[in-house]
């Protein structure tokens, strides 16, 4: 129990303090004037305003509270690194003990575990959040075992007690990392791209290393090795190998004693991606439909568009001297000799032998499609006549032979199952809202190679797709799809459908009919099969720790496969279902929490040296705990200090005046007559 007296005035103090004033100045009055009963005026008036002051015996009945103290372990991923883990646990069991043992002293123990998203080391949030739930005046202190390395400083909270780091680093620590900087996340095709690799060497590191081996592989291939100065930024000079996703890994190997290989490797991901596609469009004679492809070309920004239309053919007379003629000359030698390669899709858009093109160009253009070209048929009437194109050497890459039969009948394309599951023509009907529109015309061809997509009257080819060679052949077999343009019928997903079939011809890799890949979100991957076959395998992941996994993939929709899958580690994953491999890198490319490996107590050096705390490492033992006065130095050699809080909780308070009314009026009644009678007798 404690006791103290209090004041609780019947009348405001200023008030009271204006009484005082006048009191003293009537016992100023009372000397200048001589009385001899002023001491015990003076005295009746001190009575009165004391009285009125309320005086107060106020007793409290209380029942101490302990201090706390909150011991932070630190779990996150550098703490697993050669014994932190066990150091760690052995030293939160001593301490807890010790804490423990200790008087009026309770402790809080608050796990650290990774932060979310790559976030690192959350302690001081950790802390804030334990401060929110006990009472700030009953924190003695906190310690935090850890190797120092945090992320959060700029959560440190207003801790009312010392913080000490006990961190769990030794001195003969090092570790080798490497770093990438620059790296975008896409790059044009063809244009070198620069990245910067800088491979150091952190803490007690062995002396002489100049040069390190470094090892670069590209979608999972066999590595090719280098040595590389030590210490040094340097500038790698990279063009990408294909479009799509490219899967960059740079590895130096493991150096005996280092603390960790899990920052020698670096992932990068990078999309290649065409700077510019370059289409050259070669229009037989003008018609209703001639500016759809144009047209469609015209507005992808990707794309450089060549376009000729046959105006005025060797064999057209008509007496107008060519000198006088505001045409362009066909450059037949030109683009089909000298700069065919330089095209990624050639559109003949019914065109037919017309003493234009020799059968030697045509020839060339055969070959170019052999070894990585592309060639779309857009077969008019012509592609039906005894001029067609499929009587010349290029015979032998066309997908259809025509029957010499126009079909001049109306139909609506239609999509066949394999369409269903080619990623040209897939889900083409959610593209377009309603019925399609019907098409006046099409040129009866036989299949003879390649996937029929899309048919037309009668379930005759409309649509057919063939790889030949290295290269792309499609033969559109109607010269009316400009009617769905025209919205004849309600029209149809025109736009849609030629955009497509332009990039598959143009090997765009989102539009592969057999393909493997995978997205990743965190640690968790979406694994993706398109194939045309009904049923695929199971996919063989193989995890970066060489372990291999298999997983069922589920028809999502024709053709499109999938599952998912939880990565349990961060790096490289390789991919294989059937003759399709891809490769896929789960995490950041530089995990935070290995950027720097070698404990330190620099990151949490303001907040200790504005608490008084200190920091020591657990390699020289567990440091004594004394009591600190708030305020002091709060560590020293070996020892630590905490700061006694001294808390209490109220059970019951007693107030009793500390004289009753009855006495206080006597005493100034008996003060006042005293005054007067001994003035009377004078």
């Amino acid at each position: 129990m404690t006791g103290s007296v209090l004041f609780d005035p019947l009348l405001p103090w200023p008030l009271i303090a204006a009484l005082g004033v006048a009191l003293a100045a009537g016992i100023a009055l009372a000397l200048w004037r001589g009385l001899s009963g002023w001491p015990l005026r003076a005295l009746a008036g001190l009575a009165i305003l004391a009285a009125l002051s309320g005086p107060v015996y106020q007793v409290e009945n209380r029942e101490p509270l302990s201090d706390i103290v909150l011991l932070l372990e630190d779990r996150s991923a550098s703490q697993q690194l050669a014994d932190r883990a066990a150091t760690t646990a052995q030293a939160a069991e001593d301490l807890a003990a010790r804490l423990t043992a200790r008087p009026n002293t309770e402790v809080r123990r608050i796990p650290i575990p990774d932060g979310a998203d790559n976030s690192g080391t959350q302690a001081m949030t950790a802390l804030a959040e334990a401060l929110a739930e006990e009472p700030r005046g009953r924190i003695a202190g906190a310690i935090l075992l850890s190797d120092g390395r945090i992320h959060d400083t700029d959560r440190a909270p207003d801790l009312p007690a010392p913080l000490h780091l006990l961190h769990t680093g030794r001195e003969s620590d090092w570790d080798r990392r490497l770093t990438i900087t620059n790296a975008p996340a896409f790059a044009i095709l063809g244009e070198e791209v620069t990245l910067t690799l800088t491979v150091t060497d952190d803490g007690a590191a062995p002396e002489g290393v100049t040069n390190v081996p470094l090892d670069i592989s590209i979608d999972g291939e066999e590595p090719r090795r280098f040595n590389v100065p030590l210490g040094r930024d340097i500038d790698l000079p990279l063009t990408l190998p294909h479009g799509g996703r490219n899967v960059l890994q740079f590895t130096t190997p493991e150096a005996p004693g280092e603390l960790t290989d899990r920052n020698n490797t670096a992932l990068v991901q990078i999309n290649g991606v065409r700077d510019r596609l370059s289409v050259l469009l070669v229009s037989g004679e003008p018609h209703a439909g001639g500016r759809t492809w144009r047209n469609l070309l015209k507005s992808d920004s990707s794309v450089d568009l060549v376009h000729f239309t046959i105006l005025r053919p060797p064999a057209k007379q008509d007496g107008v001297p060519v000198r006088e003629l505001s045409l362009i000359a066909f450059p037949t030698r030109e683009l089909f000799l000298e700069k065919i390669d330089d095209f990624d899709l050639i559109i003949f858009d019914r065109y037919k032998r017309r003493g234009i093109l020799p059968s030697l160009y045509l020839d060339n253009v055969r070959a170019y499609v052999e070894q990585g070209g592309a060639v779309l048929f857009a077969a008019g009437p012509d592609f039906a006549s005894a001029d067609s194109l499929y009587r010349t050497p290029i015979k032998s890459i066309v997908p259809g032979r025509p029957t010499a039969r126009v079909i001049e009948q109306r139909f609506r394309p239609t999509v066949t199952d394999l369409g269903q599951r080619h990623p040209v023509t897939a889900g083409l009907e959610r593209e377009f809202d309603g019925e399609w529109g019907r098409w006046m015309r099409q040129i009866d061809v036989e299949q003879t190679s390649g996937d029929m997509v899309m048919t037309g009257q009668d379930d005759r080819p409309l649509l057919v797709l063939d790889r030949v060679g290295e290269g792309r052949v499609a033969l559109l077999a109607s010269d009316h799809a400009w009617l769905w343009n025209r919205g004849y019928e309600g029209g149809g997903p025109q736009l849609e459908l030629l955009r497509r079939l332009a990039h598959w011809m143009m090997k765009e890799p989102e539009l592969e009919e057999e393909a493997l890949w995978a997205e990743a979100t965190g640690q968790k991957m979406r694994i993706i099969r398109r194939s045309l076959s009904d049923t695929v395998g199971p996919v063989i992941i193989t995890t970066p720790s060489g372990d291999t996994v298999e997983r069922d993939l589920d028809e999502v929709s024709p053709g499109r496969f999938e599952t998912l899958f939880d990565g349990p580690e961060i790096g490289l994953y390789r991919l294989e279902n059937g003759d399709q491999t891809a490769v896929i890198g789960l995490g950041p490319a530089a995990p935070v929490e290995f950027e720097h490996t070698i404990a330190s107590a620099a990151p949490l050096h303001p907040m200790l040296e504005r608490t008084g705390g200190g920091a020591m490492a657990l390699e020289d033992g567990l440091p004594r705990i004394r009591d600190v006065r708030a305020g002091r130095p709060a560590s020293g050699r070996g020892w630590i200090g905490l700061t006694p809080r001294n808390a209490f909780e109220t059970l019951s308070v007693t107030q009793t005046p500390l004289l009753p009314v009855w006495a206080v009026l006597a005493l100034i009644a008996a003060l006042t007559v005293g005054g007067w009678l001994r003035e009377g007798r004078r």
